[in-house]
């Protein structure tokens, strides 16, 4: 490791330190989303144009892009906004070429998680894209040769002392960097680079880092830029319902994780709810059954407030989060004891302190009495002494004050209690995340954290976070112990009635997205024994040809297979899946499939012989439908809740608009027949009613130059007007 990082304020001179430290071959390992040194990667990129004998490969994961949008109606409305929110934040500029086909023969960009979708038709991406489980990467970039790792940072310094925060990405960095050095004391060529950003929050605990952690740094404010921030997507209706139903399966006290997207949005919004609004988020459980629907939710769930609190345990640290830390729904600290974590579980050692903490831990070995040295450095620690206690000669000593120091002497107690005792524990996690990425808001959230708070937050290693065991973060048993009651929460595609999640590619072989950490936690749901894996999933999806079953009987491509499925959950109910015969688990998932295709997946289990010939669809599962979920929606809608969206919008109310017209007519002119109804209306306009006119501005629409200008701005007002 090297004793002090070179400092640079120029990028180029930096890009040359790292070709003349590992040569003209580098495999250049970045972190997934907002962590990318952009600067560097696009400087490094453009050397790498302008010489071939350079070979370049990005290793990385979800590549950052504005949005622009591909048809001219997607482009009109997207780059005003594009332009509005994301001013002064500069394009990564492989990913320019990449979408333009213009990448140079010796670069190559390798991710194993993309943005879902946005690389569906990229032959090149989906040729070049690595298949691997989140805790895995680091293995993966390793054996691909990576030599320069680099990631942007923040810096501050405090009496003195600079130190550096990995911040919105230690995830792999944590454990990426190590190994690279164990390569490099083997003679390998490495280079460890941070890019200096301070807009980046001053994440600490794990995150914080010394200034020897790297080879070279750039800092130069001439290299800062506001942070990308991804704004909020609606959520619609039926995400809302799911994330109602996925609520209802927490536990107060338990753990938490949050997948990315609107259901995630969508859960949090419902967790809050259901703690700050108890009355109202009861009174429509009931008026949906819900309970007595679906058992395992008064199995394994509650619908009570988060007296207790939840502790977060994600891969990815959400916006969420940190609604569910304001609303005092985050708030159950774990700690890095195995003995204080159990006692804590058991309820003999509490946040606030008393005696019982000291003899609860006497009680089990922990420390002894008298109290030694050790045992005076443990309790103050974690609180349960104050800090300025001292051992000293077999006794106590602190403001002067000589305490004995033997537990089972009253006298020594009641001195101890007056003079020595802490207020509440301290050293306490409520969440631990492996990276984080979302909106503007957040990253100012994470910034006015006060120091005690933001040390209650530990971003850390996806290691340490996305599976029980590993090697370097502390043993199975502490983690089963922080992580009680714990619901592992994401969401797949589809699901097939044996059991099986399809969550990242299609049966055609492309990929959508990526394995990431889902595989790890749905697996490590199944090793904790009051842990559960929930899968939660939209129960059809519009297409071209028309509304299809997302829940079907078999499908070309698995993610999670059968024998690890758990809990389902769509906006029509709860399917619990665990330990059942494969009769009840094709039973339980058509009870949560949409009315609509339930015949269909009925007809098709007992044909392939998996449910009894004679079998009936109880009566209270038939009426799912989207217009019973609606009047449900609307009638809770109108008394104020379940915003589209409730934790802000970076779009005016003139886009909303848009943006629904837009998504309206994309689905209506998928098909020939739906494109042909669609110009038909359209025709039929004769003029431009004066309150759309506004809207017709935002686009460039107002003056169409030419038919097919004036034919889409038809097509566009019929929308706005239906």
């Amino acid at each position: 490791m090297t004793s002090s990082p070179a400092i640079y304020a120029d990028i180029e001179k930096c890009v040359d330190a790292i070709i003349e430290k590992v040569g003209k071959d580098i495999k250049f390992g970045m972190p997934l989303g907002l962590g990318k040194p952009v600067h560097l990667v696009n400087a490094l990129y453009a050397r790498a144009k302008k010489d071939p004998e350079l070979k370049l490969t990005i290793a990385s994961a979800i590549s950052l892009e504005k949005p622009g949008g591909s048809s001219r109606l997607e482009k009109n409305f997207m780059g005003p906004f594009s332009k509005r929110v994301f001013a002064d934040i500069p394009d990564i500029e492989y990913v320019k070429d990449l979408r333009a086909n213009k990448l140079p023969s010796n670069v190559v960009v390798q991710e194993f998680f993309f943005k879902a979708g946005s690389f569906l038709n990229h032959p090149g991406q989906q040729q070049n894209y690595i298949c691997t489980n989140y805790t895995h990467v680091v293995r993966d970039l390793v054996r691909l040769g990576v030599n320069v790792a680099a990631q942007i940072v923040a810096k501050r310094t405090i009496d003195g002392k600079t130190t550096y925060s990995l911040s919105c990405n230690p995830d792999t960095s944590l454990d990426l960097v190590p190994r690279l050095r164990e390569l490099e004391a083997k003679g390998k060529k490495i280079a460890i680079v941070g890019e200096v950003n301070n807009n980046l929050p001053f994440m600490v605990n794990h995150a914080e880092v010394e200034g020897d952690a790297f080879d070279m740094l750039v800092d130069s404010k001439a290299y800062e830029y506001p942070l990308f921030g991804a704004p909020n997507m609606a959520i619609t209706p039926a995400d809302h319902m799911i994330g109602f139903n996925a609520s209802t399966l927490l536990k107060d006290g338990g753990t938490l994780q949050v997948g990315i997207g609107s259901l995630g949005s969508a859960l949090v919004y419902s967790t809050i709810l259901r703690h700050e609004h108890n009355d109202v988020y009861q009174t429509m459980m009931d008026e949906l059954q819900l309970s007595q629907k679906f058992p395992i939710i008064s199995e394994i769930g509650e619908r009570g407030r988060f007296d207790k609190g939840l502790y977060g345990c994600s891969e990815m640290m959400v916006d969420g989060f940190i609604y569910l830390y304001r609303a005092g729904i985050l708030k159950r600290e774990v700690f890095d004891d195995f003995d204080l974590q159990t006692l804590i579980n058991e309820g003999k050692v509490h946040q606030k302190v008393d005696m019982s903490a000291l003899d609860a831990l006497l009680e089990r070995g922990v420390i002894s009495s008298p109290l030694k040295s050790r045992d005076v450095d443990y309790l103050k620690k974690y609180g349960v002494l104050r800090e300025g206690v001292e051992y000293r000669g077999g006794s106590l000593v602190i403001d002067d004050k000589v305490i004995g120091a033997d537990l089972e002497n009253q006298e020594h107690r009641d001195q101890l209690v007056v003079n020595a005792l802490g207020d509440s524990l301290k050293g306490g996690i409520i969440m631990h995340g492996g990276f984080f990425l979302g909106p503007q808001n957040f990253y100012q959230m994470l910034r006015d954290l006060s120091e005690d708070e933001n040390k209650k937050f530990c971003m850390t290693s996806v290691c340490f976070i996305n599976h029980l065991f590993d090697h370097f973060y502390g043993d199975q048993k502490l983690k089963v112990a922080q992580r009680k009651e714990a619901r592992f929460i994401n969401s797949t595609m589809m699901y097939t009635m044996n059991g099986a999640a399809v969550s990242d590619g299609l049966e055609s072989g492309k990929v959508v997205s990526g394995v990431g950490g889902q595989y790890n936690f749905v697996a490590m749901a199944h090793e904790i024994d009051d842990a559960r894996s929930i899968l939660k999933m939209k129960s059809t999806r519009s297409t071209p040809e028309g509304v299809k079953s997302n829940i079907v009987l078999n499908y070309g491509h698995i993610t999670i297979p059968r024998h690890l499925r758990d809990v389902v959950v769509t906006e029509y109910g709860v399917a619990d899946l665990l330990g059942k015969a494969d009769k009840d688990v094709y039973i339980e998932l058509i009870k949560i499939a949409d009315s609509r295709f339930q015949d269909e997946l009925i007809s098709q289990a007992k044909a392939v012989g998996k449910i009894p010939a004679d079998y009936q669809l109880p009566a209270e599962y038939r009426n799912n439908t989207p217009e019973r979920l609606m009047s449900v929606y609307n009638k809770y809608k109108a008394k104020g809740f379940f915003d589209p969206f409730p934790f802000g919008c970076d779009f005016t109310a003139e886009e909303l608009k848009i943006g629904k017209a837009l998504k309206g007519l994309k689905a209506k002119t998928g098909t020939r027949g739906g494109m042909f109804k669609a110009i038909l209306d359209a025709i039929k306009i004769k003029d431009v009613p004066q309150d759309l006119r506004p809207l017709l501005q935002r686009m460039s629409m107002d003056n169409p130059a030419g038919l097919k200008e004036k034919l889409e701005q038809k097509l566009l007002l019929s929308e706005l007007m239906g």
